[in-house]
């Protein structure tokens, strides 16, 4: 049996390793991705604290609720991504100074 500290130190790691690529990546799409990073971290916390809930299993059903609500996040986001790119030809996030026409 693992014990919960496993899980802690992992999700640590994903989150630290979804935080740098959030503050060090001038890409719009690697900053998603380090969200989606930090997401999962939070994800790995609920499922390992969800196993010490042997009643209710509220940890599942909050990761599952997360998944879904992180797979429509990744949706709209890449969305507006490729919107934006179509109207400016670049996806650094510091180059886009305006948003009307």
């Amino acid at each position: 049996m693992i014990p919960l500290s496993h899980f802690m130190l992992i999700s640590g790691l994903l989150f630290c390793i979804g935080l740098y690529a959030v503050l060090s990546k001038r890409n719009a799409i690697m900053m998603l991705i380090g969200i989606e990073f930090m997401l999962n971290a939070a994800i790995l916390n609920l499922v390992a604290f969800g196993k010490y809930d042997k009643q209710v299993m509220g940890g599942q059903m909050f990761a599952l609720f997360a998944i879904v609500l992180a797979a429509a996040t990744v949706a709209v986001s890449l969305a507006i991504i490729l919107n934006v790119y179509t109207y400016y030809k670049n996806i650094d996030p510091t180059t886009i100074d305006q948003l009307r026409d």
